[in-house]
């Protein structure tokens, strides 16, 4: 079994991202607001524009900077051909320790029923979560930054909860929100496509430590006014349109059994727009089988042996039932 590297800091990576972030607002259609004493809100979608370019470097923040996002054409299904991909030399911290949405923070002393979970570095800082256990890691830091999938900033009291948890004082931290059906939005969304590949490494047992680097790319799926059915895009683009390669110091069988679990065809609600499968349960996510929310295809490559194993496949009429 492999051991636990030295992991750099998230936060200190991702403070110029947020800094660039913040200094290019007009031109990313962002806006940004910070009153005495309080948190920085970056608004990427909810009341205003935002943008694709946006999106993408919210999805490096959230990666903790150890992660690059690009915009290429190039992607797997033909109809839909602009990919968001994804690389990361770190994808389990990169992943797991930053951008996984694994934070849940809701206005539980209030009345404004604001509820979000929570991603980026500022996690790696609260650890509140019994995965950091698991990893191994923490990091520390004198300014932090979440990133919300949000059609609103967070209230006061969660500004005080994520403030106490991080040890930091409100004004210290950057609260980046953006709605699933804006630009920015859906694409950070669409840019988790190899996040929740680790996440199900993760969910069926394989050691975390042999992950030694990752790819992923998935198909930029359009915006859609409708909460329901921007949710089910981006979904779609990755449980159907997704493809993934990790890179593993493991054995063969290890690695030929990881690439079997890994795809989304391992779920019994496969092979439906996932906005269906939502309405199917009456919007319960609980009643949602787990294994859906996977890349449509694995790649797993053995650097140990040199071998390389598939699982899963591409749904190019999925996506397309779901993005027209």
């Amino acid at each position: 079994m492999s051991t636990a590297p030295a992991y750099p800091s998230v936060n200190a990576l991702t403070a110029p991202l947020v800094e660039r972030l913040v200094a290019d607002a007009a031109a990313l259609r962002l806006s940004v607001s910070q009153e005495a004493g309080g948190a920085r809100m970056v608004d990427a979608g909810a009341s205003v524009r935002g943008s694709i370019e946006a999106g993408r470097r919210i999805a490096e923040i959230c990666l903790g900077g150890l992660g690059t996002v690009s915009i290429a054409p190039s992607g797997p299904i033909a109809s839909w051909p602009y990919s968001v991909i994804v690389h990361s030399a770190d994808p389990v911290i990169a992943c797991l320790g930053s951008q996984y949405a694994g934070w849940s923070l809701a206005d539980e002393g209030g009345d404004s029923g604001f509820f979000a979970l929570g991603s980026g570095p500022g996690r790696a800082v609260a650890v509140v979560e019994d995965l950091y256990k698991e990893l191994g890691y923490r990091d520390t830091a004198v300014k932090t930054a979440l990133v919300l999938e949000s059609a609103s900033g967070p209230p006061a009291s969660v500004v005080a909860k994520v403030a106490e948890a991080t040890g930091l004082s409100p004004e210290d931290v950057t609260f980046v929100f953006a709605p699933t059906q804006s630009l920015a939005g859906a694409t950070q969304v669409v840019a988790r496509v190899l996040e929740v590949a680790l996440h199900k490494a993760h969910t069926v047992g394989f050691d975390l430590h042999a992950i030694v680097d990752g790819i992923g790319s998935a198909p930029l799926s359009p915006p859609h006014p409708d909460f329901i059915k921007a949710m089910g895009r981006t979904n779609d683009a990755i449980i159907y349109g997704g493809r993934v390669q990790l890179f593993v110091d493991a054995e063969d069988a290890d690695a030929r059994q990881l690439a079997e679990q890994l795809p989304s065809t391992t779920s019994s609600d496969h092979g439906a727009p996932f906005a269906d499968i939502f309405s199917r349960v009456n919007g319960d996510f609980y009643k949602i089988d787990g294994a859906l929310f996977s890349p449509a295809e694995a790649i797993v490559t053995s650097v140990r042996t040199g071998a390389t194993f598939r699982g899963g496949r591409l749904e190019p009429a999925l996506v397309d039932a779901s993005f027209a």
